[in-house]
């Protein structure tokens, strides 16, 4: 009688499909990095200068009068942060010298990946899931190492795992219908390449955003230890604060929609050019359509229709995807 497989320790599909976030508690605990950073930064920055592989990385520095908080500027004409190519190592380096210095520049390393980066990094520290667990989606695994920074409420258009692994974070999230009580700022430029909350959650000023104290009430908060893994779905508005003078953090980003798709944020533009500034009479007749033809199920605008006849309406595939959009760019290109 063979002996049943053991179960996952982490089930990503099945964690997002309840859309909801979800710490897990020393998952990664055992991974090398983990181990180090308990030994200190300086032992933390030795490892990872191991596989580092010289390629320059993108460096975020900003004055100590930002706090830690990488942002606009006052007037919104700029970032509050100057971002420049740099050599990890050496970067490394300038953390580790003002580790004990409350006036230190805010220094970052976001997003970055970690397979061109850190060559056999993930062969010591990885999940090493296989694509059917990602809904059979391959997610990009990134890195992320700063002193005390926080990453300002955003959200992401992918599903994500947050390990983290030196030092600690708060994660302060806010479910996807919070949107106008965050007070998004401009579409473009961003700090990030995303949207941002116009709310600095340490300091909330409820007088200029009153709405919101209604996302408050919504947030869940969590604060990761090395090792604890978080779970959250695509479009969870998310602030993160680095706690501790030196923090690393893994994650993998994955979304499970076919690669043909385009992105919803060029649906979003496309909205404000053709629909937001028409009657509101004519707006809930257009949310109708989109209920029917795009966010209700998948196959019902065109179920009583012969599949000769579906035309865009059936689904998708890259060829027809292609042809979809060659189409719409014949469109706008009028």
């Amino acid at each position: 009688m063979s002996t049943p497989a053991p179960e996952p320790l982490l089930d990503p599909a099945g964690l997002i499909a309840q859309q909801q976030p979800v710490v897990l508690r020393g998952l990664v605990r055992d991974w090398p990095l983990v181990a180090k950073g308990l030994e200190g930064p300086e032992a933390a920055v030795a490892y990872l200068k191991s596989f580092y592989s010289g390629t320059a990385v993108v460096g975020y520095s900003g004055p100590p009068e930002i706090g830690g908080r990488f942002f606009y500027n006052a007037d919104l004409t700029a970032m509050n942060f100057t971002a420049t190519r740099v050599k990890l190592d050496a970067f490394l380096d300038r953390m580790l010298a003002t580790l004990d210095d409350a006036q230190a520049d805010a220094l970052y390393v976001g997003s970055t990946d970690l397979d061109t980066y850190l060559p056999s990094f993930r062969a010591e520290n990885d999940l090493a899931l296989p694509p059917e667990a990602f809904g059979g989606a391959t997610p990009l695994a990134s890195i992320w190492i700063g002193n005390r920074t926080t990453a300002a409420t955003h959200y992401d258009m992918s599903n994500n795992i947050a390990c983290c692994l030196v030092g600690r974070r708060r994660f302060t999230l806010f479910p996807p219908d919070q949107v106008a009580n965050l007070y998004p700022g401009p579409l473009e430029p961003t700090p990030g390449g995303q949207v941002v909350s116009m709310v600095d959650l340490r300091a909330p000023d409820l007088d200029r955003y009153p709405r919101f104290a209604r996302a408050l009430v919504a947030a869940q908060v969590f604060d990761l230890e090395p090792g604890d893994v978080l779970v959250y779905p695509a479009l969870w508005w998310h602030n993160v604060e680095a706690l501790e003078p030196f923090n690393v953090l893994v994650n993998y980003w994955w979304n499970a929609a076919p690669r043909f798709l385009d992105t919803p944020m060029t649906t979003l533009l496309h909205g404000l050019l053709s629909l937001r500034d028409r009657p509101l009479t004519e707006k809930q007749a257009w949310r109708a359509l989109f209920d029917h033809y795009v966010f209700g199920p998948a196959d019902a605008a065109a179920d009583h229709l012969p599949e000769a006849a579906r035309g865009p309406l059936a689904p998708l595939d890259d060829l027809t995807a292609r042809r979809l959009r060659a189409h719409l760019l014949q469109r706008l290109n009028r």
